[in-house]
């Protein structure tokens, strides 16, 4: 006879196989058509608002995995946060203008750009960002992300446009605004100034030149102990193209020097690096002539060693003895340290290297050569000229342009600034940063060095897709002419047509009507050509975006961002926020690492190590990108989802999938409002399982508001495969199968799973976006409060079903269930046994509390060791083949095979199989429940 059809096995038409790429496409169609967005803000219109501010990636290309990354972790806080009951607006937005775009369309125009205006190339970068912000859009909510997609926010967007404009305004009204001469990092290829937060240093190899400088005949002839002798002093340098500019030595006031003589030389360095310095230069013998402090060097004279001028001796708290020999070259023009010297001892700012990277016509020996092409050319000259004591090699950090990757120089130009030291704006920033929470913790030392040792923000760029500095100049007395007032004129002008008007009218129609200079009262001006640093743009978009729209708050809940962002958008937002509203723009900054390689390389097309997000969705699916994200620990650098890391998290999701299926298919004739059963009436088992889902509920929920995703991706994981797949599903598989479906045993089972399954598939939800809506649709009927599980909350602990004593029986049981499936697994090995079922166990218990608990829950016993027998039996009595327990003292096991034969229905080796004469191959057991 078959007995199938009186076995509740699983029903349910959810998949095993996912078929994530289909399922991912029908789901964003249709939350697409539902606006689940603008569900979430009419559902959550009264709760307290919660505000993740995007920062905008540039409209230049397609997504990569940093980006996808970023954006996913994102998501992950917004959907956490709307799940937790908070109103999480998200706007994405887009950087639109700057040297990425602007560099994309050169290389498209090629030629025809030296032809067209300024106003014509503004607009195929316009262009250009509009396309790929279509495309990052769609990239974007590939991911699976939530948010406000239709209406991000632009830079390039006339109202942004108009409101950097007015942010501009703000910081010429507190005077925090400059024009001046300072040496900035130039890029001769692109031919603008660059920020600190557009350098990326990378390793390059360079000369590293001794040389010496003669002193004058006038100094030396005030030290006495070099009488009728040459005297030189020694400098060090990895640049030797800003020799030229050299205009000084500089010396630290506390350091003690040495005038050593050597082959009848006299060389000045610092006593400390004498030794060191002179063994390298070949001369191991020398005799120290006299010392003094750097204090009295001030004011004495070299001679250039190829220029026909001298070099004055100053002094610097800047001059350290970690390398070089203590007297530091110095070129007012090519330094921050060297100008700010400068400065001081009134030296010119002297550059004579062009925009081109070229040495200016008039520039002796060397006019009109670049740089690098200088650099032997000057080490050849010294060497003939008898002045280059050594020249080698080294390898050094050296800063680059981040979007053409060719080096930089630093040179002495006509640039505006943002004063750090006006309207005390270092102070408050440094002040503002201790206010912020920062995740991790480390990230506020590291912003709050960079603001403490940063110089004046360089804001000007010489490129043309931008927005302008709106500064006038009359003609006539040559003032400038910027004020609030003409920034807020113009903002209106460029709230109506763009920032391309500035380019494409003349001054005077910039200008209110029958404007004249309140210096001269001329009427005649001319505009400035220079744009705004893009970190400007994208740094007041607390002001353009935040204050400006009515669905969100100043100062945002968070920024998130890779770590590079303290020297990026972080920095940028926080000094034109506390510059303008004297607070930061943002209560949390939390960032993340970069993705590398197994070998923690960073991923580069040169290395062959990229992994695109695009392939690893249209081969596993966004599903299973997310999985990655969640699973690393994005405080520190992240591995990306390369071959080994994929097919872990494809098993991963597999076995999550297969658990929410197993509680699906048991629930198919489960109806909560029916078949509920109240937690009084719950068998034992049951209700260790509810104490457990509540402590599973707290550590993810937890987790969850901590941000340690991470901790949440484990603990899913290790709840389905060790909590339900190797203990409780499957021990409650013999209720869930043979006992009479509307049993109370199977119905307290079935109680459990179901709210099981409903804590699970919330508390997934934000990580598995599309698999938790997927199984969302298959619940039984009345168990979906919202057509989405994105409209849901996460569940809260319930405390009445939190039972410590009895989860503390429950951990002594399973402690003896691990000695029983360790014995069973060594009958396994010899033979004994094929499933535990086969299987009858005698367990050997000393008297005492284990002896009374044993007894009290021998049936329980028997059931989750999952074995057709279980027997107790008094310590004494073991066999000496009986095997050992280490958890429990005093304990043994012995497995033997059961006896009587199988019940074809239940598995399980009883007794009384064959006793009834209508069922000859069911146990008795089985017999009651078909009966």
């Amino acid at each position: 006879m078959d007995y199938k059809d009186t076995v509740n096995l699983p029903k349910t038409s959810f998949p095993m196989k996912a078929n994530l790429g289909k399922l991912e496409q029908e789901l964003l169609r249709r939350w697409e058509q539902e606006d689940i967005y603008r569900q979430l803000r009419q559902k959550y219109a009264d709760r307290p608002k919660y505000i993740l501010h995007d920062g905008p990636p540039y409209a230049n290309g397609h997504i990569h995995l940093g980006t996808a990354f970023n954006k996913i972790l994102k998501d992950f806080v917004v959907r956490v946060k709307s799940m937790e009951g908070y109103n999480a607006v998200y706007v994405p937005g887009w950087d639109c203008h700057g040297l990425p775009i602007e560099h994309q369309v050169d290389l498209e125009l090629g030629d025809q750009k030296s032809s067209m205006s300024t106003a014509d190339i503004r607009r195929r970068c316009r262009a250009f960002a509009e396309r790929f912000i279509d495309i990052q859009r769609e990239e974007f909510k590939r991911l699976g992300g939530v948010g406000d997609w239709q209406h991000p926010y632009l830079t390039m967007s006339y109202d942004y446009e108009a409101a950097i404009v007015r942010e501009l305004g703000r910081f010429f009204a507190r005077g925090n605004v400059y024009k001046g001469v300072k040496p900035v990092h130039w890029c001769v290829y692109d031919q603008t100034a660059l920020a600190e937060a557009e350098v990326e240093y990378e390793d390059r190899t360079d000369a590293s030149i001794w040389v010496k400088f003669p002193l004058t005949s006038e100094s030396q002839a005030t030290l006495p102990f070099l009488e009728g002798k040459q005297a030189f002093v020694l400098i060090w340098t990895t640049t030797p193209w800003t020799l030229p500019a050299n205009l000084a030595v500089a010396f630290h006031p506390s350091y003690e020097y040495v005038w050593t003589e050597t082959d009848g030389e006299v060389l000045l360095l610092a006593k400390e690096l004498a030794e060191p310095v002179l063994q390298k230069l070949g001369f191991p013998k020398y005799h120290i002539l006299h010392t003094m402090p750097g204090q009295a060097l001030e004011g004495l004279k070299a001679r250039h060693p190829f220029v026909a001028r001298d070099s004055v001796f100053i002094l610097g708290e800047h001059v350290t003895l970690d390398q070089g020999t203590g007297c530091v070259h110095t070129a007012p023009g090519h330094g921050q340290e060297d100008y700010e010297m400068g400065v001081k001892y009134h030296l010119e700012i002297y550059n004579p290297v062009g925009d081109d990277g070229r040495f200016v016509e008039g520039t002796p020996l060397f006019a009109g050569l670049s740089v690098w092409e200088a650099n032997p050319l000057i080490i050849d000259k010294l060497r003939t000229d008898g002045l280059l004591l050594k020249a080698e090699q080294i390898t050094h950090s050296y800063p680059h342009c981040w979007r053409c990757k060719n080096p930089v120089i630093f040179r002495g130009t006509a640039q505006w600034f943002i004063s750090m030291e006006a309207n005390d704006l270092r102070r408050r920033a440094l002040d503002e940063i201790r206010r912020v929470q920062w995740i991790p913790p480390w990230g506020e030392e590291r912003i709050y060095n960079m603001i403490e040792n940063r110089p004046d923000w360089c804001i000007s760029r010489q490129r043309a897709w931008g927005v302008p500095i709106t500064v006038f100049y009359c003609q006539a007395c040559r003032a400038t002419l910027a004020s609030q007032e003409l920034a807020e004129h113009v903002a209106t002008l460029v709230e109506q047509e763009g920032a391309d008007v500035w380019f494409e009218r003349d001054a005077a129609d910039l200008l209110p009507t029958g404007y004249r200079c309140p210096h001269c009262g001329g009427d005649r001006f001319t505009k400035e050509t220079d744009i705004l640093d893009v970190w400007f743009d994208s740094g007041v978009s607390h002001a353009a975006v935040l204050e400006r729209r009515s669905d969100l708050t100043w100062p945002a809940d968070m920024y998130l961002e890779g770590s590079d962002q303290h020297r990026g958008w972080f920095h940028s937002a926080l000094l034109t926020a506390v510059g303008t509203r004297d607070a930061a723009p943002y209560k949390a900054v939390m960032t993340h690492g970069f993705t590398v390689d197994a070998q923690g390389r960073k991923m580069s097309k040169s290395l062959g190590n990229v992994v695109a997000p695009q392939e690893v969705i249209e081969k596993h699916g966004a599903e299973i990108l997310r999985l990655w994200v969640a699973s690393e620990n994005f405080r520190e650098d992240v591995r990306g989802p390369d071959d080994e890391i994929t097919s872990h998290l494809v098993e991963v999701y597999r076995r999550i999938r297969n658990t929410c299926r197993f509680l699906l298919g048991n629930l198919a004739d489960f109806d909560p409002a029916t078949d509920r059963l109240p937690y009084a009436e719950l068998r034992e088992l049951d209700r260790l399982m509810l104490h457990r889902l509540q402590k599973f509920v707290d550590r993810v929920r937890r987790a969850y508001h901590e941000h340690e995703y991470h901790i949440v991706f484990h603990t899913l994981h290790n709840f389905c495969v060790v909590d339900l797949s190797a203990f409780y599903l499957d021990v409650q598989k013999d209720t869930l199968y043979t006992a009479r479906p509307n049993s109370p045993e199977r119905r307290s089972a079935q109680t459990v799973l179901h709210e099981i399954l409903l804590d699970l598939v919330k508390l997934m939800a934000p990580i598995l976006t599309f698999t938790a809506e997927e199984i969302w649709g298959y619940l039984p009927s009345g168990s979906r409060e919202e057509s989405s599980v994105h409209l849901t909350e996460f569940p809260s602990v319930h405390p009445p079903y939190l039972d410590e004593e009895l989860a503390d029986r429950w951990d002594r049981l399973m402690a003896v269930r691990g000695e029983v499936l360790k014995a069973l697994e060594q009958a396994r090995n010899s033979k004994l046994i094929g499933t535990s079922l086969e299987a009858h166990v005698d367990v050997y218990v000393p008297a005492g509390d284990w002896r009374e608990l044993l007894e009290a829950y021998q049936d329980h016993l028997r059931l989750i060791c999952i074995v057709s027998a279980l027997m107790l039996h008094p310590a004494e009595a073991a066999p000496a083949e009986a095997l050992a327990s280490e958890a429990v003292p005093g304990l043994r096991v012995r497995v033997q095979r059961a006896r009587g034969q199988k019940c074809v229905r239940c598995w399980h080796w009883r007794e009384d199989v064959g006793q009834h004469p209508d069922h000859p191959t069911l146990c008795g057991r089985c017999v009651a429940r078909i009966g």
